[in-house]
């Protein structure tokens, strides 16, 4: 791999490119989904290419192939060279990186089990005898299981002397629901929504957790739904679980804090963010207590690697703190922008055949100091929600709503009935601002994200985000 990676790099030098690096990847996936008592599918997927991005004249070009042999790889230099010097052509400004050593080394995702050696027949096994819970009620019309597992082994050099090999792994496990009567249609899931958790381990992951412990409550709440009264509109306190947070945070503090997206670059497309680079240091983003940390060395992170694909090492800082906006995702590119000295490594490329683009890294509510118990006995008449289920919000990040699968009433320090088709309404800042209660590191969970997608041509990343039960006070719910 490193002798590929070798030719590639001289081959952009010797083409006229002032700047070079280059990423080998090898990427190997399996997914597993079970439906109905039924094996859905099982796929495996192998794929190995290289991107060979390059500055020339200050401008951007790159190219990626996955055939390697000499001439090819020239011709793929050669043609991230001629991009460059067309895009050059057009500058208004010249690239300039901010630096970075040039790092020599070696970083792989700690984990215990190898899922790739586990059998095939033990993984579906375990996803056929969770759906036999899950299908045990003849209301259960749809009951899905699903397990995913990734590998990425990649060599990254750089005309800098930059030399970094990694390997990083991810485990993924989940299943949901769906309950069907008195004319309606209602859906669980366990341990998270839109495909279940994912943690950069192995397969200890899925065997660390209670999957077939939860199957019978999953299915027993997704029928109790089609009975459940609405939650009620108006304007109430709502606690909200990790298994919700997971997309507030994402979507109202993730997205708004990469810096490419503040600074208008994903406008055409994505939209921008309210929290422009005037406002940092100053803004108040939250209340007090809130806190929201973005970390590349997050134990089990699934954007937590040794190095980003700028050759920067991984690190962690505050894009929130006691309320205030102090960071930005960034990268070599732009990390000047908001005076930095150094990029905080937030530049990712989904795979060999991607450039690398501003992605969100691992980034979270830091706890507080609350217990459940008695943050629900100082919550009277509050709703408590978990896991997402919709979401909306505008292009400046700033006008949201969010539906959740379930809700419960707090009563009498308590959480009490059922409610169905919970939903909430709020105001980036506004919502945060109205934060003031969140549970401490005991209740505090990781939930990964593996369907983030960003970036023209589309690019998926992804990252986790951890929180704790955590309360906001008086906000628009039930809207109809």
């Amino acid at each position: 791999m490193k002798d590929f990676t070798r030719l590639a790099l001289d081959s952009a030098l010797q083409q006229g490119a002032d700047w070079a690096d280059v990423r080998i990847v090898e990427i190997r996936g399996e997914q597993l989904y079970t439906r109905n008592g039924q094996i859905g599918g099982h796929s495996n997927s192998d794929s190995m290419g290289y991107g060979i991005r390059v500055l020339v004249q200050g401008a951007w070009g790159f190219a990626s192939n996955n055939i390697f042999k000499q001439d090819v790889i020239e011709q793929t230099a050669a043609k991230a060279v001629a991009t460059a010097r067309a895009s050059a052509s057009l500058n208004r400004e010249q690239v300039r990186l901010a630096p970075e050593p040039a790092h020599v080394d070696f970083w792989q995702t700690p984990y215990q089990e190898d899922p790739f050696k586990v059998a095939l027949e033990e993984k579906l096994e375990l996803l056929l005898q969770i759906d036999q819970v899950l299908s045990a009620d003849d209301r259960i019309k749809v009951a899905e299981g699903r397990m995913s597992f990734r590998r990425e082994h990649q060599h990254y050099l750089s005309s800098e002397g930059a030399d970094i090999e990694q390997v990083l792994l991810r485990s993924g496990v989940g299943y949901s629901a769906t309950a069907v009567g008195n004319d309606d249609v209602q859906i669980r899931s366990w341990p998270g929504t839109h495909g279940g958790n994912y943690r950069a381990e192995g397969y200890e992951f899925v065997r660390g957790l209670p999957l077939l412990t939860n199957a019978e409550r999953i299915r027993e709440e997704a029928i109790e739904l089609l009975t459940a009264a609405e939650v009620p509109s108006g304007r109430r306190d709502i606690i909200l679980h990790p298994s919700q947070m997971v997309l507030q945070i994402h979507e109202s503090v993730g997205h708004a804090s990469e810096l490419d997206r503040v600074l208008g670059y994903e406008a055409n497309y994505a939209g921008t963010s309210f929290a422009t680079t005037d406002k940092l240091g100053s803004f108040r983003y939250g209340s007090e207590v809130v806190n929201l940390v973005a970390d590349a060395t997050l134990p089990g992170g699934l954007a937590t690697a040794g190095y980003d694909d700028d050759g920067v090492k991984a690190q962690r800082w505050h894009i929130v703190k006691e309320g205030i906006l102090t960071g930005y995702m960034t990268n070599r590119e732009l990390a000047s922008q908001v005076n930095l000295e150094r990029s905080q490594g937030s530049n990712r490329a989904e795979g060999w055949y991607h450039l690398p683009i501003t992605r969100i890294c691992n980034l979270s509510l830091m706890p507080g100091s609350w217990e459940w118990d008695d943050l629900l006995a100082d919550s009277e008449d509050a709703i408590y929600m978990e896991t997402n289920k919709s979401w909306s919000i505008d292009q400046e990040r700033l006008n949201f709503q969010f539906g959740c699968e379930l809700a419960r009433e707090v009563k009498g320090g308590k959480l009490g009935r059922l409610l169905k088709n919970p939903n909430y309404q709020s105001i980036t800042p506004e919502f945060w601002g109205s934060c003031d209660a969140i549970c401490n590191y005991k209740y505090w969970q990781l939930q990964g994200v593996a369907n983030c997608g960003k970036g023209q041509p589309g690019q998926t990343a992804e990252m986790t985000h951890g929180s704790a039960p955590t309360r906001f006070r008086n906000i628009e719910v039930g809207i109809k």
